[in-house]
């Protein structure tokens, strides 16, 4: 297998990316999967490496990358040093981010025959499967989408009006990551973002829009994103194949760090039912 580690997107007057592909020198025109992390996540939490590198195994070339603002740095891409990146994050940041990749997917192996550019598809778990469901709905280069444990709405995690006026007046609210007991911020940009972009980042109209395959899987034991949402996704695509892991939270029964070789039960379920997607 052929692995990058670490690669640096420099982009101009944006914060760099930090990018992993792995793929077989073995094998011809492997479709490329683009894995998206969530919320207060990053590329190398838990067992992403261990699956990335389990898909890639199946005939993938398996990219993974750390959105630009997720308070992650070059020289410490794991857990969130940079906190006031953090704060500045939001989805329209996260948006570009992805196209981004996608770019420098498409030109970094153009001229490479064990890739095939022409054949994308997205992966997003929990927030970042929100943003996988945006970006396929608009980006004709993105042929299949894949979601796991996903958001089926950005509003209603955006701002309850009680703390609404309090958030404006501070500039800045937190919420503590309970693993790292880090006080996370959120500037009050993120709420000024979403209305001016509300319409662009309304998870169910993109859904609507989707006419390539559609993957939606979900652990019936996810306390974090409620399967409910996953139903919504599929009842607004149809079209769509809905995936329940029975017994599965909502990281799929792993957590950080993850020092086992193999997968849990759960994930290894998640990526039988990715690689039959395919077939």
């Amino acid at each position: 297998m052929k692995t990058i580690k670490n690669l640096i997107l420099q982009r101009n007057h944006e914060k760099p990316i930090l990018i992993d592909a792995i793929y077989s020198k073995a094998k011809k025109n492997q479709p490329i999967i683009i894995f998206c992390h969530g919320y207060k996540g990053f590329k190398d939490w838990g067992a992403w490496n261990l699956m990335a590198q389990q898909i890639a195994k199946t005939g993938f070339c398996f990219i993974k990358f750390n959105f630009s603002h997720n308070g992650g740095t070059m020289e410490n891409p794991i857990d969130f040093p940079d906190l006031d990146a953090f704060g500045q994050n939001n989805y329209t940041k996260e948006l570009r981010d992805l196209n981004d990749v996608i770019d420098w997917v498409q030109g970094y192996f153009q001229n490479n025959l064990h890739v095939n550019t022409n054949n994308i598809s997205l992966i997003g778990h929990s927030r970042g499967g929100g943003i996988c469901i945006l970006k396929a709905s608009q980006d004709k280069r993105v042929s299949k989408l894949i979601t796991l444990a996903s958001v089926s709405d950005f509003e209603k995690r955006t701002a309850t009006l009680g703390e609404l006026k309090a958030w404006k007046e501070k500039g800045v609210k937190y919420v503590l990551n309970g693993r790292t007991k880090q006080q996370m911020p959120h500037f009050y940009q993120f709420y000024e973002d979403f209305i001016a972009n509300q319409e662009r980042l309304n998870i169910k109209v993109a859904s609507k829009k989707i006419t390539i395959p559609q993957l939606i899987i979900h652990g019936n034991n996810d306390t974090s994103i409620n399967i409910r949402e996953a139903e919504e996704l599929h009842q607004w695509n149809p079209n769509s194949k809905l995936e329940i892991i029975e017994g599965a939270d909502h990281v799929f029964n792993t957590r950080h760090p993850w020092s086992d070789n193999k997968l849990s039960i759960a994930l290894e379920s998640v990526i039988n039912q990715i690689t039959k997607f395919y077939l």
